[in-house]
């Protein structure tokens, strides 16, 4: 997914047997330089990070806190340069503590990337961007949620979910690309303020109506789905924080009990570690 707009940049899925770390490699093929890649932990894979910098994308991934990456160099900004297989990186040792009306939560962080230049790119404006990774965990709910409404997929044969899986996805994306030039038109909105559901609810009725079918040669990038979501948009996003809640497949009732669902207005402040031994 693009961070920006949400938009699909490539997509991979097999039998469950085999997990995310086996597919990844497969979505090396979209990658081109000017990219930065952001992955979570489990992708912190030596040979994944080695491809993903052939193509001359940079990466920008969190590691494991005691993992052993040798310090070759400080940097003023408290960051140092290490080495991950092959590749130079930099890496950034960091607290990030959520305060909210509910009480305040600290956690440690260490990042690796291969934007190894502290001056063109500080370790706070690195940290800020690495949180931007939650944006693909919105584009699951708007296609899991929103589209489906919580079903599960109709097909009964791996051709069929096969099929049905890339509709999704191409639902989904040209849902997103109206967005993204609609919002596009206006140099002060973020694309985060338009909103999936005003976009997804005015495609069907532009559907079941048989309405603004094109008709010549003239395309309104804009158009009536673009124009909805401009005249509605959300507010700007404001900084707040959730509790993750686990769910047994079967069952309506947490895995855990009772669980505060309330989303919290929150700040947070990030504070660069120089004294972590690696």
């Amino acid at each position: 997914m693009s961070c920006g707009t949400r938009t699909v940049l490539d997509a991979v899925f097999g039998p469950t047997t085999n997990g995310e770390t086996f597919y990844a490699p497969s979505l090396v093929r979209s990658l081109r330089e000017g990219m930065i890649v952001l992955l979570d932990r489990n992708f912190a894979v030596q040979a994944l990070v080695e491809a993903i910098t052939g193509t001359g994308a940079h990466v920008l991934v969190r590691v494991k806190e005691h993992r052993r990456l040798p310090v070759l160099q400080r940097f003023p900004d408290g960051s140092y340069l290490s080495r991950l297989g092959a590749v130079a990186v930099r890496v950034i040792d960091c607290e990030i503590t959520v305060s909210t009306s509910q009480g305040r939560r600290t956690g440690a962080y260490r990042l690796v990337t291969t934007l190894t230049d502290p001056h063109a790119h500080p370790a706070t404006e690195l940290i800020r961007l690495y949180h931007e990774r939650w944006e693909i965990e919105t584009s699951y709910l708007e296609i899991k949620s929103t589209i489906l409404g919580g079903r599960v997929l109709r097909a009964r044969t791996p051709a069929g979910v096969v099929q049905e899986v890339f509709a999704l996805l191409v639902t989904y994306q040209i849902l997103r690309l109206a967005m993204a030039d609609a919002t596009g038109i206006r140099q002060d909105i973020d694309p985060d303020r338009a909103s999936f559901s005003i976009a997804l609810n005015t495609a069907r009725d532009l559907i079941v109506q048989a309405a603004g079918v094109l008709d010549g040669t003239t395309i309104d990038l804009i158009g009536t789905i673009g124009r909805r979501i401009l005249a509605d948009l959300m507010p700007d996003r404001r900084i707040r924080t959730r509790p993750r809640v686990v769910k047994r497949a079967i069952s309506k009732y947490n895995a855990r009990g009772t669980v505060d669902r309330t989303s919290y207005k929150a700040t947070i402040s990030i504070d660069i570690l120089t004294t972590r031994a690696p």
